[in-house]
């Protein structure tokens, strides 16, 4: 039996390239074959160092034509995640991404954009990424590798079995997620993997697994590109759905949104205005009236009331929201429900803190 090393010489442009060549028994060639979709090289893109502008960008459109059909063939499991999260926030449990590198930042951007657009709590969806805040701006080195890191922000964010945990990894073999995913299991949390490879281990952890595999990049292992775009989109899915069968819509009016500025007031007023078919003047007066809260704005134009300002209280208020409200829309009793629920939970994790400010470990 014969084993030869053959190294070899590749003089491209500036660049020398070495590489070696094995051959057992002087026949078969053997390598290292590596079995993520994310981090082949991708044909197409071989020559992309000696394309120009338009070139390069007429390939990167290419690829990215795939995105929306490789999201389209997970659209069911999508939809079983969906209605995990629905049944964590029902039962007063919250929605926590976990991720590293891009795609902790993509979900810490779709846990950012909850609050103000669905008026809901920091705490009800948020994001924990490998390394911390400073993560979010700035590549933390060893961060992703470190599962002992998963637990303890896990444990920080004092996760029950109410919870769903999503972790978000386009290789589907990154080890913080990997240690989150485990942890949330050993805690009975539902968990949820994103993905952009279907060979991993995120895909025996989790109790749903979502793989849009979009195939190699355009820049070998660059992930926050295609397999970026398409996490992002089930992101979107998944928080949006989620979202709007917790009753935070009124058809596909953002009704609980947070007017934090000029444009979201303006645009509460149209909105006010589409779903009572009454004129602007009468949804600004309205909205003025009901003290800014959308909800109680809609009813007052929908039912013709008014509300009188007594001291720091709007009379009537309660009934408006209680009674009225209920025989208009059956979304406003579900967000009572689950208000109540996530209440009910929080002073639960708050009651689990010991006297001296730390947190139990059960």
């Amino acid at each position: 039996m014969r084993f030869l090393l053959r190294l070899n010489v590749a003089v491209v442009g500036a660049q020398t390239e070495v590489y070696a060549t094995c051959r057992y028994n002087g026949g078969m060639r053997s390598s290292a074959k590596e079995f993520r979709l994310t981090e082949q090289r991708n044909p197409s893109s071989q020559n992309i160092d000696r394309m120009s502008s338009l070139e390069i960008i007429r390939l990167m459109n290419r690829e990215d034509r795939k995105v929306a059909a490789a999201v389209e063939r997970e659209v069911p499991a999508i939809a079983r995640a969906v209605d995990a999260i629905v049944r964590a926030l029902r039962s007063g449990g919250r929605l926590i991404y976990v991720g590293a590198g891009s795609s902790g930042r993509l979900a810490i951007l779709d846990a950012a954009e909850c609050q103000p657009t669905f008026g809901i709590s920091r705490e009800t969806v948020q994001a924990l990424i490998a390394g911390g805040r400073r993560a979010i701006t700035n590549a933390v080195e060893g961060a992703e590798d470190s599962v002992k890191n998963a637990v303890k922000d896990l444990r920080r964010a004092q996760l029950s079995r109410r919870d769903v945990v999503v972790g978000v990894a386009a290789s589907a073999t990154t080890p913080y997620v990997l240690g989150a995913v485990k942890y949330a299991k050993k805690k009975g949390a539902a968990t949820i993997g994103v993905a952009a490879n279907r060979v991993g281990q995120l895909m025996k952890l989790a109790d749903i697994f979502i793989a849009p595999e979009v195939g190699p990049e355009v820049l070998t292992g660059s992930t926050r590109l295609k397999a970026g775009t398409a996490q992002k989109m089930v992101l979107n899915m998944l928080s949006t759905a989620a979202m709007v069968e917790m009753g935070h819509a009124y058809e596909n009016l953002l009704i609980d949104m947070e007017m934090t500025n000029q444009k979201l007031e303006g645009r509460a007023v149209r909105i006010l205005q589409a779903a009572s078919g009454k004129s602007v003047s009468a949804a600004e007066h309205a909205l003025r009236s009901a003290g800014h809260n959308m909800r109680v704005g809609l009813i007052m134009l929908r039912r013709g009331l008014t509300l009188q300002l007594r001291g720091n209280c709007w009379r009537r208020r309660k009934e408006i929201c209680g009674r009225r409200w209920a025989s208009e829309k059956t979304f406003t009793q579900r967000s009572l429900r689950t208000q109540r629920s996530q209440r009910r939970a929080r002073k639960s994790r708050s009651e689990m803190r010991q006297p001296d400010g730390t947190k139990s470990e059960s």
